[in-house]
């Protein structure tokens, strides 16, 4: 193929795009590739790892009823103490409390002592403070009787580095992008020293603004120490430490083994918001109901607040007002489940050299194929790649960027291919000018999209025919005036066709008052039997209902008649000259319309052929009789759908159903 200038200049435009493309991925500039490629994974992940049915974690929520039962935030560390001592006395495995208490006690009465200022080295003073009841040493004492976790949060400015167990690494931690700050703040000295395990509480979110993840390690100034839910499960298996493998950088904590990627964060599956009531106890439910305390035996147990004037609320791809304890939760639910999202750091290489590669191909399919056939294989290559990238999620958990690289592609595909086909579409329209008064629209359309073609070729397919029609028509007509007569026919049409094509069938054509109606023709429709007899049930319905209309019920419409057969038959287009119909032929065709006219013999509305009738549900048909339609050699028997019989005394033909006859077709 010899290169013309034309396809030089596309050629260019779509390199020109490339280009670009790929200086912003690299960049990172707008954060559009980071943003298409976490809203990808929200869409994906959730069908790619469904949650288990078993959460091993209880959320104990301090919501709105349980603030206006014991008071408004901050709560009486009375109150939060008496709620730990309750959740203790349950015997859970863990209790993770996902809030900072950082400040001392301010409204119990020892609080109030201390927080009148006066000299607390007066002894009169010290001993009321003493014996009066003091918040901050209730909840330490609480927790001395269940294993808990305590939270901290990242300070910037120099702090102290809460406590923690070793972690015991076999080399340095590879991970530039970790979470780090120059100290932390942790909780009051009085009551860590009761906790047996410390994590970080903090949350921060992507470039879109929504929190995806929870870090497993942290730095604070040049120690690492655990995430909230790490540690949460540490202490559940009663861990002395945390092991960190390198090559590949792996965090085994307990019996459990969690990825290290450059962030050292996890990629939280995240359970949608109407699934959080299933996990969660309101707070006032444990401090007054022992039932729902006896939920908490055995479980990992996180206490955090979703009450939005606590201020623990985060945006995540769940819900706008993620409570930061549920994220958490899913956070644990996430690494005690199978699946483990991971990107290491060279997944972006990968994902621009792929970017790169896609285009490349992209543009030579734009600049030396046909137009039709190249937008085909582009999008194989998008769909290939998108599949490879879910398949390396199912096999490795690899997060690979599933639309970003096929998106870039499709933008230089189509950028490439705008020439060429801007050329197809002045080629198309001198070809509709010449053939357009000949033949239908329809097939003018299908023999631009393949000019090679002159008549479309047939096939052999199953399909369920549909023939309906209205009883008494011809009467109705001759006595009725011909404006009414189309109006009545407009509306009922409309009706039928409308309910066909709504099961999936397909109007083959109208004959006069009736329909021929195809199912599994010209594609593929499951059950399309049941859907043909569904579809027939309807439009008795609605025929019914349309009876009762003023214009219907002026002129008299009769009730409607269907017929329905499965089988063979041979569909293509059929016709010549400027006429061309897309149909069927076959012995099913015939059958279905005789078996419409023999409804005037059984008194029925639904008349259904033996093959068709096989296909559906034993109980769902009743058997008429056994016929042998004209243009027939053999028996058939012949079904109606159950319960569907008229409610009109059955005729001397149906009285004697069960007799082997001949009937002549309508």
């Amino acid at each position: 193929m010899r290169f013309r200038a034309r396809q030089l200049l596309v050629a260019g435009l779509g390199g020109a795009w490339l280009a670009v493309a790929l200086l912003l991925g690299i960049s990172g500039a707008f954060d559009l590739r980071e943003n298409m490629r976490e809203l990808t994974f929200d869409q994906i992940l959730p069908l790619l790892a469904p949650r288990s049915a078993q959460s091993p974690v209880t959320v104990v929520d301090i919501d709105r009823e349980s603030l206006a039962r014991y008071g408004s935030w901050p709560w009486h560390r009375l109150v939060l103490a008496e709620l730990l001592r309750k959740i203790a006395q349950a015997k859970p495995r863990v209790i993770g409390i996902d809030i900072l208490l950082s400040e001392p006690d301010r409204f119990s009465p020892a609080g109030l002592i201390r927080n009148l200022g006066l000299d607390p080295d007066h002894s009169e003073f010290a001993d009321l403070a003493n014996k009066l009841p003091d918040g901050d040493a209730a909840i330490a004492d609480a927790l001395k009787s269940a294993p808990t976790v305590l939270g901290f949060v990242l300070d910037p400015t120099a702090g102290e580095v809460p406590p923690g167990v070793p972690i015991l690494a076999r080399g340095p931690i590879q991970a530039p992008d970790i979470w780090r700050a120059a100290g932390a703040i942790g909780p009051l000295p009085a009551i860590a020293e009761s906790g047996r395990g410390f994590g970080a509480i903090a949350l921060a979110s992507d470039a879109d603004g929504k929190v995806r993840r929870v870090p497993l390690l942290v730095l604070t100034g040049d120690q690492a120490r655990p995430g909230f839910a790490v540690e949460v499960l540490r202490v559940s298996y009663d861990a002395s430490s945390f092991i960190l493998d390198t090559g590949p950088q792996l965090l085994h904590i307990g019996p459990l083994t969690a990825p290290i990627d450059a962030d050292a964060a996890l990629r939280v599956l995240q359970r949608p918001a109407g699934s959080w009531p299933e996990r969660t106890i309101p707070a006032w439910k444990i401090l007054s109901d022992e039932t729902s305390r006896a939920r908490l035996v055995g479980r990992i147990v996180l206490v955090g607040s979703g009450a939005p004037e606590v201020g623990g609320l985060r945006d995540t791809p769940v819900s706008a007002t993620t409570p930061s304890v549920q994220i958490q939760a899913d956070a644990v639910e996430t690494l005690t489940g199978n699946v483990i999202p991971r990107r290491p750091s060279w997944l972006p290489q990968v994902e621009i050299f792929g970017a790169a590669v896609l285009c490349l191909v992209a543009i030579a399919l734009a600049v030396f194929c046909r137009p039709v056939a190249a937008t085909i294989l582009v999008g194989l290559l998008c769909i290939a790649w998108s599949a490879a990238a879910t398949g390396a999620f199912l096999s490795e958990r690899l997060l690979i960027d599933m639309a970003g690289p096929p998106a870039i592609a499709i933008v230089a595909f189509a950028a490439t291919a705008l020439g060429s086909y801007a050329q197809n579409e002045r080629r198309e329209r001198a070809l509709r000018r010449r053939f357009e008064q000949h033949l239908a629209p329809d097939v003018v359309k299908r023999l631009i999209d393949s000019p090679g073609m002159l008549r479309l070729d047939g096939e052999v397919r199953e399909v369920t025919a549909m023939f309906t029609d209205i009883e008494g028509f011809t009467a109705l007509t001759e006595r009725s005036d011909p404006g009414d007569v189309l109006q009545l026919l407009d509306g009922y049409l409309a009706i039928v066709t409308d309910i066909v094509i709504a099961h999936g069938g397909m109007v083959d054509k109208l004959i006069g008052d009736g329909v021929f109606a195809l199912f599994n023709a010209p594609l593929d429709l499951p059950n399309h039997a049941r859907r043909a007899v569904e579809a027939a049930k309807a439009i008795v319905a609605a025929s019914e209902d349309y009876r009762q209309t003023p214009l219907a019920a002026k002129l008299g419409l009769d009730r409607t008649r269907i017929g329905i057969e499965s089988g063979t038959a041979i569909v293509g287009d059929i016709g010549g000259g400027k006429k061309v119909d897309y149909t069927a032929l076959g012995n099913v065709v015939n059958t279905a319309s005789r078996l419409e006219g023999l409804n005037k013999d059984f008194d029925t509305s639904i008349c259904i052929g033996p093959t068709a009738a096989a296909a559906l549900d034993a109980g769902g048909v009743d058997r008429l009789a056994t016929v042998t339609l004209r243009g027939h050699s053999t028996e058939i028997d012949v079904f109606t759908v159950a319960a569907w019989r008229a409610e009109n005394k059955p005729s001397a033909a149906a009285r004697t159903a069960s007799e082997p006859r001949a009937v002549p077709g309508s």
